[in-house]
C-alpha cells in the first residue's frame, strides 16, 4: 500500500470511530437529530424488538430513551474493516444502563445490559454512516435502586434527570 492509501483508510477508520462515539452520545442526551445523523435513512435495523428502517427506528429508540430519566451507553472494542473505498464492517460490544421511575417520590430502578453491535457502514457523499446494524443482547442485570438528583452531601457531584432534548451541558460534535 503505498502512503495515501495508508492514511486513507487510517482517516476512514477515524471516521467510523466517531461515528461510534457519537451514537452513544446522542443517545444519552436525547439528541433526535444527532441519533438520526448515525444512520442512513434506509439502513437495515434489527434490535429484536424492532426489525425495519432506521428512518422507522430512531423515533423508536429515542420515545424509549425519554422513558428513563437517566442512561448510559458505552460502546467500546470497536474492530473496523474496510471492506471497499466506500464500505466496511464492524462489530463493537457495547454497556448501556437504564433508569427510570413511576413517580417523582421513588427511587430510580434501571438495569444494566451488554450486548454486541455488528454493523455495516457506508460512506454516501464522503460521509460514513450505520448502513446496518444488528444488536445481539448478551446479558442483562438489575441494578441497584439510585437517588433523585439532590446533592448528595457525602459525594456533592451533579446528577443529570434527562429526558428532553436541549440541556444546556449538551455540546453536538
Amino acid at each position: 500500500m503505498n502512503v495515501e492509501a495508508v492514511l486513507q483508510e487510517l482517516l476512514d477508520k477515524q471516521a467510523i470511530q466517531e461515528l461510534i462515539a457519537r451514537y452513544s452520545r446522542t443517545l444519552d442526551w436525547v439528541d433526535d437529530a444527532g441519533q438520526a445523523g448515525c444512520y442512513w435513512p434506509d439502513a437495515a435495523i434489527d434490535y429484536g424488538f424492532f426489525k425495519g428502517t432506521a428512518a422507522d427506528f430512531v423515533p423508536v429508540v429515542m420515545a424509549v430513551e425519554r422513558s428513563t430519566g437517566r442512561r448510559w451507553h458505552l460502546l467500546s472494542s470497536l474492530a473496523v474493516k474496510l471492506t471497499s473505498a466506500t464500505t466496511a464492517e464492524g462489530e463493537c460490544y457495547g454497556i448501556a444502563l437504564g433508569f427510570r421511575r413511576e413517580d417523582e417520590s421513588e427511587p430510580y430502578k434501571g438495569n444494566m445490559y451488554g450486548g454486541r453491535y455488528l454493523d455495516q457502514y457506508e460512506k454516501r457523499d464522503g460521509e460514513w454512516r450505520i448502513s446496518s446494524r444488528r444488536y445481539i443482547m448478551d446479558w442483562t442485570m438489575a441494578m441497584p435502586d439510585q437517588p433523585d438528583a439532590s446533592p448528595n452531601a457525602e459525594f456533592p457531584l451533579p446528577m443529570l434527570d434527562l429526558c428532553e432534548s436541549g440541556h444546556p451541558d449538551y455540546r453536538a460534535m
